[in-house]
């Protein structure tokens, strides 16, 4: 078969030997992913319901309670009565998020929210819902506080006690405008800071607190230890959502909703469609048939590197499509970004389903979804967020294809999927490695797309995660990679002129994405990579290294 190379290994390094737990499922629809549940979960496994009221924060309580071994789900804070009994929590959390309490129409904390009987946590405006649902007062603040602060902890609780010695500020991060006025009946100040006389409440016997600062950011000092306070000594959540278990139930669940049938699966070579190959033939072994499509825009050798690593880990049957001539043809004269995004977009769909109708017996379709994108498209997560981008792998299958959509990591945050993929066998610097886009050199070459751009620039981007790398740097930044410049820079060479093109190094620092610093790398570093892209790459004279922030700038260029 023209452009493809078929590469079958049987020889696996991963054990066959998770017990099968047959479960009634409700049976996935052929076009359209289920929403997220805790369907199929021990019925006495500890869970946090996590409410949402718009903060750009709501993630980050989520993934740290699952750092501390309990697992979470984000909902709508308007989650019906019926949804919030069945969710079987343990304890709920209530988010922070920009409105206003005393405003028309404030979000509230329902009546079943309080009917469940469990411990609640609010923070920020959740803390001010649940002071204005028990009979509390919140008035707009004199002086608003953003950012860094200090509160004192007056009084020992189960919550803060003991965090810092007697007498020291406890350094916290405030993202508010209002403030808790009164505290309802029944609650106890257990922090305050200049601006805020109640930047905490506690209700001992019902087991209610409420902080007016952000415990989930990493600025906010025992942040962490606050938030597993209340799981595990409040809530009394065991430490259960560990990567072993978390492998054992997708296993489990894998197995049931599949049965004997074969499973197809797109695989990027990326972190999340690796860990997905790495549990799909984990839980259903030759079941499993994975595509590769090599658009010729991957990193150097990049596809050599996939087949080989799933050789040697795996002994999966993969199915290597080149078709690099197919996707080069197709964005030839196109430069807009977003139209570059489309035709790379249908252009691999195209070539997945040829690939597809030329195997016999496929009734499901694998894909890499994982919570945050989910998050981010306003899917089946909270319905309140506000669309930030939409992501391929999220909303359904064309309806041409006729399979069923498995999402094995649907619930997963990043760190997580990481997580498994090493014990599942995958090598860490498979899954270390720093997020690469969907379109892959298709959106870092700005303008038209051009074979011998994407040539130039996998070597530039090669020689500077390279160095990186031997400069122990490349776990140290968040993201990393080169930008081709369709300009051409005059520069001298020898002793005569040339005139060539521009390549520019981006490197940032971030926790979540949502925000992200430029990265203070060596000077002698960036000078060690200028010098070998220029001197080792025909075509470029000049590089050029990105400092810019997100906000205003974007993390990637394009």
């Amino acid at each position: 078969m023209p452009g493809v190379a078929r590469a079958t290994f049987t020889t696996s390094r991963l054990r066959r030997n998770r017990p099968i737990t047959a479960r009634s499922d409700k049976e996935l629809s052929e076009t359209v992913a289920p929403p997220l549940s805790h369907e199929g979960r021990a019925p006495d496994a500890a869970r946090i319901l996590i409410l949402d009221y718009g903060s750009q924060y709501t993630q980050l309580i989520a993934r740290r309670v699952r750092e501390a071994g309990v697992y979470s789900e984000i909902r709508p804070h308007d989650l019906s009565a019926s949804e919030t009994a069945a969710f079987g929590a343990s304890g709920v959390i209530l988010s922070g998020g920009p409105e206003s309490v005393f405003a028309e129409r404030a979000p509230a904390v329902s009546d079943a929210v309080i009917g469940l009987g469990v411990p609640i946590l609010g923070i920020c405006y959740g803390m001010q819902a649940l002071a204005a649902k028990l009979g509390g007062s919140v008035q707009p603040a004199e002086h608003r506080e953003y950012g860094y602060a200090e509160v004192m902890v007056p009084v020992d609780s189960p919550l803060l006690g003991g965090l810092v010695p007697n007498g020291a500020p406890l350094r916290v991060w405030m993202s508010h405008g209002d403030r808790v006025e009164k505290l309802p009946a029944g609650f106890l100040p257990i922090a305050a800071s200049a601006n805020a006389p109640l930047a905490g409440m506690s209700d001992p016997n019902r087991h209610y607190y409420g902080l007016q600062f952000h415990p989930e950011v990493t600025h906010t000092d025992h942040g962490q230890a606050i938030i597993e306070r209340f799981v595990h000594d409040i809530c009394g959540c065991g430490s259960d959502w560990t990567s072993h278990n978390i492998i054992k139930e997708h296993i489990e669940r894998v197995r049931a909703e599949v049965g004997d049938g074969q499973v197809l699966l797109g695989l990027s070579g990326g972190v999340d469609s690796s860990v997905v190959a790495a549990l799909l033939h984990e839980a259903i072994g030759d079941q499993l048939v994975c595509v590769f499509v090599d658009n010729g825009l991957l990193r150097l050798n990049e596809g050599d590197q996939v087949m080989a690593v799933f050789q040697e880990h795996l002994g999966v049957n993969v199915i290597r499509v080149n078709a690099e001539a197919e996707f080069l043809d197709a964005l030839a004269g196109v430069s807009d970004p977003e139209e570059k995004r489309k035709v790379i977009g249908r252009k691999f769909i195209d070539v997945f389903e040829r690939e597809a109708t030329r195997l016999d017996g496929i009734r499901w379709l694998a894909q890499g979804t994982i919570y945050p994108d989910v998050i981010e498209s306003a899917g089946a997560s909270t319905g309140k967020a506000h669309v930030i981008k939409s992501h391929h792998n999220v909303g359904g299958l064309p309806a041409t294809m006729r399979l069923k959509l498995i999402e094995p990591l649907r619930d997963l945050f990043k760190d997580e999927v990481r997580k498994i993929g090493v014990e599942l066998g995958l090598s860490k610097e498979l899954v270390g490695r720093h997020p690469f886009p969907g379109p892959g050199l298709g959106v870092r070459i700005l303008g038209e797309v051009k074979k011998e751009f994407a040539d130039i620039l996998r070597k530039a981007d090669d020689i500077f995660i390279s160095e990186l790398r031997k400069y122990q740097l490349y776990d140290q930044v968040s993201q990393a990679f080169a930008v081709f410049l369709p300009v051409k820079s005059v520069g001298v060479m020898g002793d005569g002129r040339s005139y060539e093109y521009v390549v520019a190094l981006r490197a940032v620092e971030t926790v979540d994405f949502m925000t992200a610093h430029w990265a203070h790398l060596p000077y002698d570093l960036l000078d060690h990579v200028s010098r070998r892209i220029i001197n080792e790459i025909a075509g470029i004279s000049r590089v050029t290294y990105d400092i810019s922030g997100k906000p205003p700038a974007t993390i990637e260029w394009e």
